[in-house]
């Protein structure tokens, strides 16, 4: 398949450099992959609807965790799923099995429920939120979104924020690629 022999290419862009690329249209119908390869301008389409499913899972994952970032209790792990239409975002709710189990434990959790449900061709992408500190010696936080789209893009961002009052106050981002864990095995990875 195309983009699992090119998806290293794919992931070379992050969303910080897909920025710049023009939005191209596309009608609902469009199947890039129905011939098997792709254009150049197909590739820019996939890449670019990549880039916008992203961003606006993103931005529904962040307002929906603010709550947590605001509140005086420890922040906890949560994530969302992008479902197959590309528009619809819905949060995992491990409520009632995650007690009494730590932070780290949840992401594993998440992680796993997340791999399924990829593997499974039931969405789009899906991002992990969490906290920490910049380093042991700081005492800045940071916000830490772990991504993974199935058109190959898969990374972390990591955004240092401060909260005064109910007001949060954001850093720049830092975005690095990781390996891909919940769509790909790691044998599709090396092909």
């Amino acid at each position: 398949m195309f983009i699992r022999k090119h998806r290293a290419l794919v992931a070379a862009f992050t969303l910080s450099s897909l920025c710049s690329l023009p939005v191209v249209g596309q009608d609902a119908d469009f199947d890039p992959l129905a011939d098997g390869k792709l254009t150049d301008k197909e590739l820019g389409v996939v890449v670019t609807s990549a880039q916008q499913q992203l961003i606006g899972l993103t931005e529904k994952a962040t307002e929906a965790y603010r709550s947590e970032l605001t509140d005086d209790q420890p922040n906890m792990p949560a994530a969302w799923l992008l479902m197959k239409d590309g528009k619809t975002v819905k949060r995992i709710n491990i409520d009632g099995q995650d007690q009494g189990i730590p932070a780290a434990g949840r992401i594993k959790m998440y992680r796993a429920a997340i791999k399924a449900v990829a593997q499974g061709g039931a969405i789009n992408a899906a991002m992990i939120l969490y906290t920490g500190r910049i380093s042991e010696e700081s005492d800045i936080q940071a916000l830490v979104i772990e991504h993974e789209h199935r058109l190959g893009v898969s990374a972390n961002k990591v955004v240092g924020y401060e909260v005064q009052g109910n007001q949060i106050l954001w850093g720049e981002p830092v975005t690095q690629s990781k390996p891909y864990e919940w769509f790909y095995t790691e044998q599709d990875s090396n092909s």
